[in-house]
């Protein structure tokens, strides 16, 4: 690598919070090289990505321009958006009502989704009230979303981290056995945040996929 890029480094994989990077990057036009971590091999574990990735876990970032190395997809997001100043507001009413809904995902959409995935997706029939459960409560996360994108475009006032953060999780709306014609508001958020340019081109990092739209 060469010593006087300037660019960042993406450390990710094809998931919903490895996306969430790739998309922010696209969004805000810099320059990145990606370094596939593949996940189901163990690539998460050698020791020089835990060494600034400590929780083992993508996505990661080494920003050559300023020296820092940052894990967890949230506070990567704020970061980015704090370089630029870009897709997330100045410290006030709507910059807290961000942080709201920013934590809503990583706490509640990202966690309880993957649970969904876990169990639903990649192990049926193994624990049936786990897969009840978590499908529940993927459908009370959903009808969330639903009820607060009534009358209004993105989850807070303009498009912004806090739906990069969200969408990806809903992109896998197959994996949860989600239809999003029972959520028609959120459908119509999904397709419109889908139909960006940089949504797909991020979509795309690692792995050359195109964004699932839905029937």
């Amino acid at each position: 690598m060469a010593e006087d890029y300037k660019g960042i480094d993406l450390y990710t994989w094809a998931t919903p919070n490895g996306r969430k990077v790739s998309i922010m990057l696209e969004e805000l036009e810099l320059p990145y090289r990606v370094i596939p971590v593949d996940i189901t091999k163990g690539d998460q574990l050698d020791p020089a990505f835990v060494a600034f990735s400590p929780n083992n876990k993508i996505p990661a970032i080494i920003d050559h321009e300023t020296g820092a190395k940052m894990m967890e997809s949230g506070a990567i997001l704020m970061y980015l958006a704090n370089k630029t100043g870009k897709l997330m507001a100045a410290m006030g009413p709507e910059y807290w009502k961000q942080m709201e809904w920013l934590m809503f995902q990583m706490g509640h959409i990202g966690p309880m989704l993957g649970q969904t995935h876990h169990f639903v997706k990649f192990n049926p029939g193994k624990a049936p009230y786990a897969e009840e459960r978590y499908s529940k409560e993927n459908a009370r996360l959903y009808q969330v979303l639903e009820d607060r994108l009534k009358e209004r475009d993105f989850i807070v006032r303009d498009y912004s981290i806090v739906d990069i953060a969200t969408w990806p999780w809903i992109s896998r709306y197959e994996f949860q056995q989600m239809d999003l014609n029972n959520y028609p508001r959120l459908k119509d958020w999904y397709i419109r945040i889908a139909n960006r340019p940089a949504v797909q081109k991020g979509y795309a990092v690692p792995q050359d996929l195109s964004v699932p739209i839905p029937d």
